[in-house]
C-alpha cells in the first residue's frame, strides 16, 4: 500500500476534482485524511496502486507532494494507549512518524522516515501484542 501526498487549492470543489479525477482513472481511495494550512490543502490517501493514483492526479493537474510505502498495523482498540505506545516504540527506534491516519479496514496507517526500521518496530509489536500487521 501506498501513501500519496497531494497539494490541493483551498477552494470549494477542490477535492471533488480530486476524486473525480481518481474515480475516471478507476483508482479506489482505502483510507486517508487531509487539512488547510496556510492557504493550502494537505492530503494523505492510501492506494494499493501509487502510482496508478499519482499518474490519475498528475494528468487532472493535481500537485503530488509524494509517493511513499506505508506500515499498516492493527491495534488493539479495546486497550487504551495503543498509539502512544506504537509511536513511542517508534521513536526509541529512532523512527520518526511523518503522517499517521486510518485505513478503511480500521487499521493505523504510518508514513515513516525509515520504512525498514519502522517495519522492525512494527513486525515486533505485532509479535508482542498478538495483534495483526499488514503490508
Amino acid at each position: 500500500m501506498h501513501d500519496v501526498a497531494i497539494r490541493l487549492e483551498d477552494r470549494p470543489g477542490a477535492l471533488a476534482e480530486m476524486g473525480e479525477s481518481l474515480g475516471r482513472a478507476g483508482v479506489s481511495i482505502e483510507g486517508g485524511g487531509g487539512f488547510v494550512w496556510a492557504g493550502k490543502g494537505i492530503v494523505h490517501f492510501l492506494f494499493a496502486d501509487g502510482e496508478a493514483a499519482r499518474r490519475a492526479l498528475a494528468g487532472a493537474g493535481i500537485e503530488v507532494l509524494a509517493v511513499r510505502e506505508v506500515l499498516l498495523q492493527r491495534l488493539d482498540q479495546e486497550t487504551p494507549g495503543q498509539l502512544g505506545k506504537i509511536a513511542r516504540a517508534m521513536a526509541e527506534a529512532g523512527v520518526n512518524i511523518e503522517a499517521v491516519y486510518s485505513d478503511h479496514a480500521n487499521q493505523l496507517v504510518l508514513v515513516v522516515d525509515d520504512l525498514e526500521r519502522g517495519r522492525a518496530v512494527s513486525a515486533r509489536w505485532a509479535r508482542e501484542t498478538h495483534v495483526s500487521v499488514s503490508r
